[in-house]
C-alpha cells in the first residue's frame, strides 16, 4: 500500500518549495517555522505525517547555518512525528566546497554536515549539482545526486541558436562539466588556467583553446564573489569572442558579486532558483533565473512511488 505524500519546506527558498507542489497538484505541508528571540530555531508540524513519505524542500543557502539548522529541526520534528520516511531536499547543499582536506589541522566540514543531517533523522537525501560528486559517499543513507544541465540546455539552445559556440571552464576542476555542455550543444571546448592564492580569490592566467569569433560560454557549478566569472569573461573577450555567457546550477552572487557581474563584460549570467534571488536588484540585470521545480517534482514523485529516477541524472 503506498504512504501518502507531504512536502514541506523552511523559509530558505519557499517559492521553490510552493511551485514544485504546483506541478505535483498537492499542498505544500503546514508547519510552523519561527525562532526565538534569541535566535533558536523552532519548528511545529500541523498536520498529521504519521506513515507518511515527507519531503523537505530547504537549500542550505545563506544564511547557512541558520537554514541548516531549520533543515535539521524539521527532519527531527518530522520523525518524532512518526513519519514513514523522511527526505532531505537541498537541492543547494552548503559547506559543499569543504570536502576535503585542504591544509593540516582543517576540517572536512561537507561530512560534517552529512552526519548531522542522517543522525537528525533522514531516510534519504536528494541535492543537484554538488561542487564534488564524491560528497555522495559521506552519506550512509541513499543519495540523489541530480543536475540541472536539462533545465539549462533547454534555454541556452534557444539562446544560441546558430550561432558558432565555445563553452569555456574556468578551471581545471571544471572541465568535465564544461565537456558535458559542449558535446550536448555540439560545441568547441577552452580551458582557462587558474590560480587560486586564497578563498574566494583566484588569479586567471590564460586561456587554453579558441574563442575567436565565436559566442563563449562560460560554464560553472556555482558563483559567489563572481570574480573568476569576470575574469574569464575578460580573458575570452581578450582573445576575440563575439560575446561571453555566463552559465551555474547555483547564483550564490554573496559580497560583491552583482557589482563584478554588472560591471563585466559578461552578455548575460544564467542560473536556476535552487537558491532565491531577489531580482530588481542593483546588478540583476543580466541574470535569467530558471525554474527547477518541474525536475525536483518528478523525483519526488518517482521516489514516492518507488520508481527509478536514473533517466534525471543526466
Amino acid at each position: 500500500m503506498l504512504r501518502s505524500l507531504a512536502i514541506f519546506t523552511g523559509n530558505a527558498n519557499r517559492p521553490l518549495a510552493e511551485e514544485i507542489c504546483r506541478h505535483m497538484e498537492v499542498p505544500l505541508g503546514a508547519a510552523r517555522v519561527t525562532e526565538f528571540s534569541d535566535g533558536e530555531s523552532f519548528v511545529e508540524i500541523g498536520e498529521n505525517v504519521r506513515g507518511a513519505n515527507c519531503f523537505v524542500v530547504q537549500p542550505t543557502c545563506s544564511p547557512v547555518n541558520q537554514n541548516l539548522m531549520e533543515l535539521l529541526v524539521m527532519i527531527d520534528a518530522l520523525k518524532r512525528a512518526s513519519a514513514g520516511s523522511i527526505i532531505a531536499i537541498a537541492p543547494y547543499f552548503g559547506y559543499g566546497r569543504q570536502d576535503r582536506k585542504v591544509k593540516p589541522r582543517t576540517p572536512i566540514s561537507a561530512k560534517l554536515v552529512a552526519d548531522l543531517i542522517t543522525a537528525a533523522g533522514a531516510n534519504r537525501m536528494l541535492s543537484m549539482d554538488l561542487h564534488a560528486g564524491q560528497i555522495q559517499g559521506f552519506f550512509n543513507i541513499p543519495f540523489d545526486h541530480l543536475f540541472s544541465m536539462p533545465v539549462l540546455i533547454d534555454y541556452l539552445r534557444e539562446r544560441l541558436y546558430g550561432q558558432e559556440v565555445v563553452v569555456v571552464s574556468p578551471d581545471a576542476g571544471g572541465v568535465e562539466r564544461a565537456r558535458a555542455f559542449s558535446k550536448r550543444l555540439g560545441a568547441s571546448l577552452a580551458i582557462i588556467d587558474k590560480r587560486r592564492e586564497a578563498p574566494n580569490v583566484s588569479q586567471a592566467m590564460h586561456l587554453i583553446g579558441d574563442v575567436r569569433g565565436k559566442d563563449a560560454m562560460i560554464v560553472d557549478d556555482l558563483i559567489d564573489t563572481a570574480g573568476t566569472l569576470a575574469q574569464a569573461a575578460e580573458i575570452a573577450m581578450a582573445n576575440g569572442a563575439n560575446r561571453v555567457i555566463a552559465t551555474a546550477a547555483h547564483g550564490v552572487f554573496s559580497g560583491p558579486a552583482l557589482t563584478r557581474i554588472a560591471a563585466s563584460a559578461l552578455a548575460e549570467v544564467v542560473v536556476t532558483n535552487s537558491i532565491p534571488l531577489a531580482m530588481g536588484k542593483p546588478g540583476t540585470e543580466k541574470i535569467k533565473v530558471l525554474s527547477v521545480a518541474k525536475l525536483l517534482a518528478e523525483a519526488i514523485k518517482r521516489i514516492h512511488h518507488g520508481d527509478s529516477i536514473s533517466s534525471l541524472f543526466m
